[in-house]
């Protein structure tokens, strides 16, 4: 396991995995003193560490089979998004909840640059905590095979696509945009546009899709405006994109409340009457949907119950109870508004 520059690559848990034969999660069941393991296996895991060299990390949780009592939460966003999404600060709430009721500490982990990336894969290889729950990852995301290499316990929060069986929590992001969608189209819209955030992420994809299931054939590309984020200031760009491709739009589903938030001070201040003009629906039924004037149509993301079941999850892998994979998929009702 040399590397190019010469140097030993340090073996990991997923290599002992390998050659044991066994999942990642059995091979973290015996390292950290947990039952559910067969004799056969845990000798096999016995024998496969000392032939790839592993060395556990210097947690004394590794070293004597204790714990940190620690779970780490990984919010994958720029940090002023951090602040200014109440998602987040809810799915945070639900999870320390959670864990504060099994006596563990939350420690809240902010990934926005490369350097951060790099700084918490380091951190996570440290052994000062015992798992994660992750926010917004992206397919392809660094800190994912971090945590993969790893065979830390995780739970994310949304589905990214290549995350495999790893358990994960969601809501139906494609079923509940489709259902908004269709509720708008149905008050006679007839040139309803979306501003689209975050299509790097399964909930902002998703929500893009649901959009164009519920149009069908009356879907038009060119009433699409992507944006990075889901940010107030996002939905003030797209939606300036739009009314400049698209004047006579006369409808629009934005992909968070923040986004809408932003669009509905773009349509105001160009002088169109909401709803008269043009009908506008968020998602989330975020404190933002409640700020606006009209208050805004929206689905409800259930964030603080998704942050407790996240961490309920990761827990429930640290008692050993699973082995750190299936799916949990809470419900997001229409909440039908003024601005619609």
């Amino acid at each position: 396991m040399d590397e190019p520059n010469g140097r030993r690559r340090r073996a990991t848990v997923k290599d002992v995995a390998i050659e044991a034969g066994v999942s990642r999660g059995t091979v973290s069941r015996v390292l950290n003193g947990q039952r559910y393991v067969s004799d056969e296996a845990r000798a096999a895991i016995d024998a496969a560490i000392a032939k790839v060299g592993f060395i556990p990390n210097r947690a004394a949780r590794s070293l004597v089979m204790q714990s940190s009592q620690a779970i780490g939460l990984i919010v994958h966003e720029p940090h002023s998004l951090f602040v200014e999404d109440p998602n987040i600060g809810a799915i945070l709430l639900g999870a320390n909840a959670a864990l504060s009721d099994a006596d563990y500490q939350l420690s809240c982990l902010i990934a926005d640059t490369s350097r951060d990336i790099d700084r918490l894969a380091r951190y996570l290889s440290g052994g000062l905590i015992d798992g994660v729950i992750v926010v917004s990852a992206r397919v392809g995301d660094p800190i994912t095979r971090a945590i993969d290499n790893l065979g830390l316990p995780a739970t994310f929060v949304g589905h990214p696509r290549d995350i495999g069986e790893a358990a994960y929590v969601a809501i139906d992001n494609r079923g509940a945009a489709r259902e908004i969608t269709t509720r708008l189209k149905a008050t006679g819209r007839r040139r309803i546009g979306m501003v689209a955030a975050a299509l790097d992420r399964d909930s902002g994809s998703d929500r893009l899709a649901g959009f164009v299931d519920a149009l069908g054939a009356d879907f038009d590309p060119q009433l699409v405006q992507s944006v990075p984020l889901y940010s107030y200031s996002d939905g003030q760009a797209g939606m300036r994109a739009l009314l400049e491709r698209a004047p006579d739009i006369d409808g629009l589903f934005a992909s968070s409340d923040a986004v809408a938030a932003g669009a509905l001070d773009v349509l105001q201040s160009a002088g169109r009457r909401v709803p008269e003009d043009v009908g506008i629906v968020g998602f989330d039924d975020s404190s933002w949907a409640l700020r606006c004037e009209p208050a805004l149509s929206t689905v409800r993301q259930p964030a603080t119950e998704l942050g407790r079941a996240a961490a309920e999850s990761v827990l429930r892998q640290l008692r050993g109870e699973d082995a750190g994979t299936g799916a949990r998929v809470l419900e997001c009702p229409v909440v039908w508004r003024g601005s619609a």
